[in-house]
């Protein structure tokens, strides 16, 4: 199978913010005995700004993105030093891979990246990926590494998304209070245990659980089978492969989705305009039955402006985000046919992703 593992820092590092060796160690152990039973590996690795701090000392004052830039550029040469030494044990080579949020949004970029993954995948070769804290900055930044895991993850196809916390999973209450329990099964759609979610953050990420929630549902969206898990316990990367786990699976959706469709998954935000749809279109786009198309007929209004060929976000009337879709014309010709019947589509199902 091709698998993303992705770990955040309260795995990798203590609460002293030093790297826990014997944590990574591990997490190193079980990708070699995946790889070496055959199985593709990526590595989306947080821990540069820990690793960081456990090495220099910064000016309280300083700037907070300045800050983490200057502690994740320390931090990244000391984390990869680790990984190579412990992959090199099982003569293993590992490949950084740095990325920030825009290189994901243009569709000759995403490509040639996917390339690169897969021939470093085809070798005996671990991409470790972790967030370009250097150069990030607000408006580029990801909410966090879970959200770097599900693009990697739809970007090569992956079969399965696993990603790595301090908790066994999604539960069914907040962890330490009676009767929590470990939910083993979500599917795709079924967003009733979000309400559950305590909405705290990791004591060192910037996400949290509902960040991970929504990014494994929205990998099993797109026919990734998605995990959360306990990073600290004993060969929990082989045991998920192996069906014998704690934690909780992310069933995914029967319906296929190609990887343009998977694209556009995970740029819903990137849309420079937004068309809002009457209630028949939107029963008509996410019926399980018919294909449909996005045709002006069902349009009421368009907000913003776009040319053929840009990704244009769909809502429904009252404005809820439901999709997105690639122009086949621009705004102004759009305007002309609002509420048109006979017109071409706006969007082509072949180009139209909805949630």
């Amino acid at each position: 199978m091709r698998i993303v593992v992705k770990v955040g820092t309260n795995v990798l590092a203590h609460t002293d913010h030093r790297l826990n060796i014997t944590n990574i160690s591990h997490l190193a152990d079980q990708i070699a005995a995946l790889k070496a039973e055959g199985h593709e590996i990526i590595l989306i690795s947080s821990g540069a700004v820990g690793a960081g701090m456990s090495m220099y000392r910064l000016p309280e004052n300083m700037n907070k993105v300045v800050r983490r830039q200057v502690l994740s550029s320390i931090g990244q040469v000391r984390l990869m030093e680790i990984y190579r030494q412990l992959f090199a044990n099982h003569k293993l080579y590992c490949a950084q891979v740095l990325a920030t949020k825009e290189d994901f949004n243009g569709r000759e970029h995403y490509i040639n990246m996917k390339h690169c993954f897969l021939a470093l995948l085809r070798e005996k070769i671990v991409p470790i990926v972790n967030e370009n804290d250097v150069v990030s900055v607000s408006e580029l930044m990801f909410t966090d590494n879970d959200e770097l895991a599900g693009l990697v993850a739809a970007m090569v196809n992956a079969d399965t998304l696993i990603i790595l916390s301090s908790v066994d999973g999604v539960l069914t209450a907040p962890p330490g209070q009676e009767n929590s329990q470990v939910i083993p099964e979500i599917s795709a759609h079924d967003k009733k245990w979000l309400k559950v979610i305590t909405p705290t953050k990791s004591s060192f990420g910037r996400g949290g659980m509902h960040t991970k929630f929504r990014i494994a549902q929205k990998a099993a969206k797109v026919g990734i089978t998605a995990y959360i898990a306990h990073g600290e316990r004993q060969n929990i990367l082989t045991d998920i492969i192996k069906g014998d786990y704690i934690g909780t699976r992310f069933i995914p959706a029967k319906k296929e989705v190609s990887n343009l469709k998977k694209w556009m998954a995970y740029n819903q935000n990137e849309g420079k305009a937004a068309v809002y749809i009457n209630d028949g279109a939107e029963n008509a786009l996410r019926s399980n039955t018919k294909i449909s198309s996005l045709l002006p007929i069902g349009i009421v209004n368009i907000e913003g402006s776009f040319k053929k060929g840009d990704l244009i976000r769909i809502c429904s009337e009252n404005g809820t985000p439901i999709g997105i879709g690639k122009a086949q014309y621009d705004d102004k010709t759009a305007r002309q046919h609002i509420g048109s019947k006979g017109k071409r589509a706006l969007v082509h199902y072949d180009y139209l992703y909805i949630e």
